[in-house]
């Protein structure tokens, strides 16, 4: 059987999706205790360790797959590495660390589209550096949660990468098949783009990046190709938020009289951005917490910031918050995944977790010499998961 370490674990949103592609978790970590808390709720106590990773590095075991939504952590300015910052000292480091030590097959990273632009690109092109000189194929691809089948405009950028020595020639390419886009994906591409994904050796140098990174690319050693791809051809219908919501909820979620005379002295907007249904706002926008949504789109992206976990949103005649279990169904997870902490804590838990949807579709595309996946019925923890293979 394939084995996955997943580091920043989170609530386990990796560890649903390997569960179902039968890939079974030999280790996790994550330092939050109510996070973990959930874990071993959903999952057991054998493969979570708890506390801080820098202090754990050690006890990993060897795996297949690594799988990481990691902390977007600045990058020091000391020291210089062919001409990019220094990733040492941060918690993508432990990433790297894992993945020198281990040299699994593959690996999944996951983090925020604003990585593609901070500092100026530079944050960006310390991942790809730090990652591309460790003999893998990287490809990254920004995704959006609503291509999964999830009433949530939440934009991610998903980072893999395929040990150099498992790529093998297939359909005329010199280098591995790109994993994250289908023919119908680079369509957009001219011919001389296409010719130069098989040419590595053409591709830019990573300290000559700009100030933006496009949404597609591929690095290997010290270079990258990248292109701004239109569509994804493997998106599924998109789910509109009204469709995912409960039929009963409790009182507790309405707002007070108080806030919605606030709220009667918004300006009407009755427009869409991003899917996201605006009905009135203050401020022109700029004061979100008086934002009331409709529920004919989708939710904008849910976060793990508290005062977020409040926006008001207009069903029938009520104005509300979305439930905990709303929260739940946006992100993918099993209504009562984070049963184990208060109502309010699931917030921020779901909010900062990975959808377990997206996972699962970016782990099924990287089959390669070695590392296979299989689909498993979407059933509570199968035991034939944990037999030996």
């Amino acid at each position: 059987m394939r084995t996955t370490v997943e580091l920043f674990a989170g609530i386990g949103g990796f560890q649903l999706a390997a569960d179902r592609l039968g890939i079974k978790t030999v280790w996790a970590n994550d330092i939050c205790p109510k996070a973990c808390k959930v874990y071993r709720s959903r999952f057991g106590n054998g493969e979570l360790s708890e506390g801080d990773i820098g202090e754990k590095l050690g006890d990993i075991p060897p795996h297949d797959l690594l799988t990481a939504g990691f902390p977007c952590q600045p990058f020091s300015s000391a020291g210089k590495k062919r001409g990019i910052k220094d990733p040492r000292g941060t918690l993508f480091s432990y990433v790297v660390d894992v993945l020198r030590q281990h040299r699994p097959k593959c690996f999944l990273l996951e983090n925020v589209k604003r990585l593609l632009t901070m500092e100026r690109g530079v944050h960006f092109a310390t991942i790809l550096a730090a990652l591309a000189e460790l003999d893998y194929l990287i490809e990254w691809r920004l995704v959006n949660a609503l291509h999964f089948g999830l009433a949530q405009n939440r934009k991610r950028v998903l980072i893999t990468g395929v040990r150099v020595d498992l790529l093998k020639p297939e359909n005329g390419h010199r280098v591995l098949p790109v994993r994250l886009v289908t023919p119908e994906d680079l369509s957009c591409l001219s011919r001389t783009q296409l010719g130069w994904i098989d040419s590595p050796h053409e591709w830019k140098d990573i300290s000559k990046h700009g100030a933006k990174f496009p949404n597609w690319g591929l690095a290997r050693d010290s270079r990258f190709f990248s292109a701004n791809l239109r569509e994804f051809a493997e998106a599924q219908p998109t789910v509109m938020l009204r469709e995912v919501l409960q039929d009963k909820v409790p009182s507790q979620f309405d707002f007070t009289e108080s806030t919605l005379e606030r709220i009667g002295n918004s300006t009407e907007r009755n427009k869409f951005v991003d899917g996201v249904e605006i009905l009135s706002n203050q401020g022109g926008g700029a004061r979100m917490g008086y934002t009331v949504f409709g529920i004919s789109g989708v939710a904008p992206t849910l976060t793990s910031t508290a005062s977020r976990h409040y926006e008001r949103y207009k069903v029938g005649n009520r104005y509300r918050r979305l439930t905990n279990v709303e929260y739940a169904r946006l992100q993918g997870f099993p209504d009562d995944h984070c049963s184990a902490v208060s109502v309010y804590d699931q917030y921020s838990l779901y909010g900062n977790a990975v959808p377990p949807p997206m996972a699962k579709w970016a782990i099924g595309r990287l089959k390669t010499k070695g590392f296979s996946v299989r689909q498993v019925p979407n059933k509570e923890r199968q035991k034939e998961l944990f037999a030996d293979a």
